[in-house]
């Protein structure tokens, strides 16, 4: 960002490549979005709530009080039950910055702007199931997203409590301050998420005990 905060971060996770992008700021910067070369993204709304999320079928489109506003799936997926729904091009701007724009599976783009440049990400991918006895729930989130919201609302915690012991020294004042209110947030919304039908009591269980810890 022109700020010199870091925005987009591309990594590889043994053979795929993960995307995310970060709010524009220094410190317990939120993720926006988080882009997967196995067909799987997700993006934020400000308050951390579910805006876009896709998989390898399709995807949904979410306001921010978690009500579904349209669906689609890709043409090539092979879906267990229900129509074929098309997509509809959608453009989002997740901050004055970075937007995405969505016209396919492999034609998902995100683009940044500042300063009078831009450079665009390509972050879409053709990913194509053959054996509809396979395929999980539409749009949900992975066992790989789940445990990565997990860890991230860990790491804060973990932060809080270090700057609550730097500025009160005693155990007894620091160790009874509660996290913020946006921290307390996310956990609970992993938890609700969490409770879908299709997450395994191993998942849940992992899930429960990194943002408890």
């Amino acid at each position: 960002y022109p700020s010199g905060n870091l925005a987009i971060i591309v990594v590889r996770e043994k053979k795929r490549l993960i995307c995310i992008v970060q709010e524009d700021k220094a410190n317990n910067a939120e993720i926006q979005a988080v882009f997967k070369s196995n067909g799987r993204s997700t993006c934020y709304y400000p308050n951390g709530a579910v805006w876009i999320n896709m998989s390898i079928q399709g995807g949904q489109y979410l306001d921010q009080a978690g009500s579904r506003v349209r669906r689609w799936t890709w043409p090539d997926s092979v879906m267990s039950s229900g129509p074929h729904v098309p997509l509809s091009p959608i453009f989002i701007s997740l901050n004055r910055h970075v937007g995405v724009r969505i016209l396919g599976q492999d034609k998902i783009a995100v683009s940044f702007l500042a300063m009078g440049q831009q450079a665009k990400f390509n972050v879409g991918t053709k990913v194509q199931v053959s054996d509809s006895s396979r395929l999980p729930p539409p749009a949900r989130l992975g066992e790989d997203e789940l445990l990565l919201l997990a860890f991230r609302v860990r790491i804060l915690r973990l932060f809080d409590r270090l700057r609550g012991c730097l500025n009160f020294p005693s155990n007894d004042q620091w160790n009874k301050i509660k996290p913020p209110a946006y921290l307390i947030t996310q956990t609970l919304k992993i938890l609700q998420l969490c409770t879908a039908p299709d997450i395994s009591d191993e998942l849940r269980s992992s899930v429960r005990a990194i943002v408890n810890a």
